[in-house]
């Protein structure tokens, strides 16, 4: 048996909740490891190959494999987990001290070694490090990733306010000098393109200011008691008027209460979600289109479905529009309001209250979103 028996160290806050698979085919082996890691979630595996399939069911935080086994070594298994998920934490068990197999291991991207005879101390020791190398490099990651998400935004938001600060630069310096006679034609019809584009960047603030505050605040989903017909009516009456203005037909098929009792929800993530959708939905439907707005119920869902006879999306850029800051652009004019981002966060905040969104689109019969909400979330 190669395992030295050591006083248990006391559990470490770090390993509580956290999922651990052996592997070895020594079955002492495999138990001896699993009394002194009591703060882990245990599974077992026999063999390389074993633990290759019961990886395909359901991931865990930690494996700690031996080297030599039946069917798939330790360095092979190594090698399929690290190919299929990188950031995988994989500690090797070997009685082998050939540089060989260490350099193998290194190449294979092992997390850290442990020697047999095992030491339960050195053990809990080898563990807690590699956990909290890994959550150091998470963090460091998510910084990295906030860093460019911001400098990425920041680019954005130059490209897209250039267009309509040229436009209206050039039409005042083409009045100042005295170019353009405010009794001609072209004036006039000068005159109303600048405006537009005086109202578009107005909106891309207006987006730019909303975004902002969901980019730097990142805060936890905060799950109560929300009555969603209420919210809905809410956004509803505020995005009615944009519709008119574009004469589209904007039906509602929500009845409050929706559904009868309340759902354990964000409130301001849910809104945001839907108000995203209505944006999108009034945005893309040319005048005199129509919208539509309803709610169902499943024995286990809320379901809203916002649908629109818009230009659709191609099937090519369906699965591209949950990307940060992508932009269907149907007319091709390089100038869509907006930064690509409401799509992306709206299904982010659905799915962390359990939720589903879900986009279906026909370049002939227009786009169907729909989020799917359980109706009995516990709250944490």
């Amino acid at each position: 048996m190669e395992l030295a028996q050591r006083t248990q160290p006391e559990l470490n806050l770090q390993q509580q909740g956290k999922s651990l698979l052996i592997v070895d085919d020594e079955p002492i082996i495999r138990d001896l490891c699993a009394r002194a890691l009591k703060g882990f979630n245990i599974l077992q595996a026999n063999d390389g190959q074993e633990a290759a399939d019961l990886l395909k069911q359901q991931e865990v935080d930690v494996i700690l494999t031996d080297v030599m086994m039946p069917r798939l070594n330790g360095l092979d298994l190594l090698r399929q987990i690290k190919e299929a998920t990188p950031d995988q934490v994989v500690i090797l068990m070997t009685g082998y001290t050939e540089k060989e197999v260490i350099l193998q291991a290194l190449k294979a991207g092992a997390d850290d070694f442990i020697s047999k005879p095992l030491n339960l101390l050195q053990l809990r020791t080898t563990i807690d490090k590699v956990l909290e190398k890994r959550t150091l490099q998470q963090q460091l990651s998510n910084l990295q990733r906030a860093d460019k998400l911001k400098s990425d935004f920041l680019g954005l938001i130059s490209h897209k306010l250039k267009t309509p600060a040229t436009a209206i630069s050039l039409f005042i310096q083409n009045i100042a000098d005295g170019i353009m006679d405010p009794d001609d034609q072209s004036f006039r019809e000068m005159l109303g393109m600048v405006q537009a584009e005086t109202l578009h960047m107005e909106h891309l603030i207006q987006d730019l200011l909303y975004f902002s505050q969901i980019i730097l605040d990142d805060k936890p989903t905060q799950l109560q008691p929300v009555e969603l017909g209420k919210i809905v009516q809410q956004l509803c009456t505020t995005m009615q008027p944009l519709a008119a203005a574009k004469k589209q037909q904007f039906d509602i098929k929500v009845e409050v209460p929706f559904p009868p009792a309340p759902l354990n929800l964000d409130r301001e993530r849910i809104a945001f979600a839907l108000r995203a959708l209505l944006d999108n939905a009034i945005k893309f439907t040319p005048e005199e289109g129509s919208i539509l707005l309803e709610g169902t119920l499943s024995d286990q869902s809320a379901i809203l479905t916002v649908r629109d006879t818009g230009p659709g999306i191609p099937v090519s850029e369906l699965k591209k529009v949950f990307t940060k800051f992508y932009q269907v652009d149907p007319a091709n004019t390089g100038q869509v309001r907006g930064f690509g981002l409401g799509l992306y966060y709206a299904r982010e905040f659905v799915r962390s209250m359990a939720g589903e969104l879900t986009l279906e689109s026909s370049q002939s019969l227009g786009t169907v979103a729909t989020i799917e909400l359980p109706r009995y979330c516990p709250l944490p």
